[in-house]
């Protein structure tokens, strides 16, 4: 089934470019990341875009254990804390099937990488979605999400663009895709924190002075981390595309409050977490106070209620 496009991870993501691959005509199957021991079934899921128009498709859901070979795309948007343990389950199964990494974040291809892996392309997701109930969910794309190689090459590349994107869901080819890692991940460690914490919308960054004041703190913190990797991020231009997030999202929860609200683990070790490790291994710790604060209280926010549920 070398034309399957395989999608890991069933959650608001997944489930969006599965009804946007299968309404495109393209052979698609959800796999749920968490999952592992229910049968295959069709689903007819729902999105609606723009909190406007609804699509939906009928979609073949099925478990990772079901498959014995994954020949085809792999496209992962399961939660990135999984990454470890599924480099591992899929190395006997991917074969030389490309896997292409729908997450947030930095480092978290270094499993796959790890377990040699031949083709990995990151994806730096500029779209907002939240579930409205099990089959729908609420779905809007900001802006096009590119795509670039981490291991692999530049014409491959362009053909999995070609087989991923569509007018619901669009993805371009990036020749340069780190930085844009960085920038995105920078505008994570602040939603992913500060709108957990607050229990509040994406919105609260446009409609509210002294939240966006703290998020110019962390840019600042975060691109000064950045800078001494060598990538060089204008804070301005991060904080613009803050806002940028933030005006079209009024009223969208972050993914991370989320998880928080239904007792799942966060990805703050990617996020926060990630750039105060980076920030010690240059002995530059006291770059990110904030940065640091802010992920150590969302891991305990986070942490208590699991604890009490």
């Amino acid at each position: 089934m070398k034309n399957t496009i395989y999608i890991i991870g069933a959650g608001a993501i997944g489930k969006v470019l599965a009804v946007a691959l299968k309404r495109a005509n393209k052979n698609v199957i959800l796999l749920r990341g968490s999952v592992d021991d229910q049968a295959s079934d069709t689903q007819k899921i729902n999105v609606i875009v723009d909190q406007k128009t609804e699509l939906e498709a009928e979609i073949e859901v099925s478990s990772l254990r079901n498959f014995p070979t994954l020949d085809g795309i792999i496209v992962l948007t399961s939660k990135s804390y999984g990454n470890q343990k599924l480099a591992q389950r899929l190395k006997n199964k991917a074969g030389h099937s490309p896997v292409v990494i729908l997450q947030n974040g930095l480092g978290v291809e270094q499993p796959f990488i790890d377990n040699a892996f031949p083709e990995i392309y990151r994806c730096v997701l500029f779209v907002t979605s939240q579930p409205v109930s099990a089959h729908t969910v609420r779905f809007k794309p900001v802006s096009v999400s590119p795509i670039g190689v981490i291991q692999g090459n530049n014409t491959r590349l362009i053909s999995l663009v070609d087989s991923l994107n569509t007018p619901l869901f669009p993805f371009r080819a990036e020749t340069d895709i780190q930085p844009i890692i960085w920038k995105k991940t920078v505008i994570n460690c602040i939603f992913n924190a500060i709108c957990p914490l607050l229990e509040i919308d994406n919105g609260i960054f446009h409609r509210d002075e002294s939240a966006l004041e703290i998020a110019r703190r962390v840019i600042g913190e975060c691109t000064a981390v950045a800078r001494e990797k060598a990538i060089f991020l204008d804070a301005d231009d991060v904080l613009e595309s803050l806002l940028l997030i933030s005006r079209s999202s009024d009223g969208q929860l972050i993914s991370t409050l989320q998880d928080m609200r239904n007792g799942r683990q966060t990805e703050m070790d990617t996020l926060n977490a990630e750039i105060v490790r980076i920030a010690s291994s240059l002995h530059k710790e006291d770059l990110v106070p904030e940065t640091r604060l802010l992920g150590e209280l969302v891991n305990l926010k986070s942490a208590l209620g699991r604890s009490n549920s």
